[in-house]
């Protein structure tokens, strides 16, 4: 069995006195989630997000790594995937979608997010986010 690892986070803002989350939606499959992606050779968790994120959306992050959750899940028959989330503060909001990867990418309030999730674990992953983010000063 193969196992794969990748790493990203939620991604937030407060924008007009609310929290908004970036969310992407991948070319392939057409699900919208969070960036991540696979982790390199000798990176950390968090140097591992920090890139995927900037790849995916050309953002810049502050990571806060008090928040992690991770998800397991078999994307293939023969594998199983970890995926490790933080909680990243977008440094900037102008977003870029990594050609032949991201679709779109849309900023969406935090409240609002499960209808816009494909995935039942993004939104557990968003409901802990929430809270995590509702108890920092920034």
């Amino acid at each position: 069995m193969v196992h794969e690892k990748s790493c990203g986070a939620i991604v937030y803002r407060k924008f007009h006195g609310n929290t908004e989350i970036l969310l992407i939606r991948h070319i392939k499959s057409g699900y919208w989630s969070f960036p991540k992606g696979h982790a390199e050779e000798g990176e950390t968790e968090v140097q591992t997000a920090e890139r995927e994120i900037k790849e995916e959306t050309g953002l810049d992050v502050f990571i806060d790594s008090g928040f992690r959750e991770t998800v397991t899940f078999s994307p293939r028959r023969d594998a199983t995937k970890t995926v490790v989330y933080f909680v990243a503060r977008a440094k900037n909001y102008e977003v870029s979608p990594q050609a032949g990867e991201i679709s779109e990418i849309k900023w969406v309030e935090i409240g609002k997010a499960n209808k816009h999730l494909t995935y039942d674990n993004d939104r557990v992953i968003v409901s802990r986010a929430k809270a995590f983010i509702a108890l920092m000063k920034n």
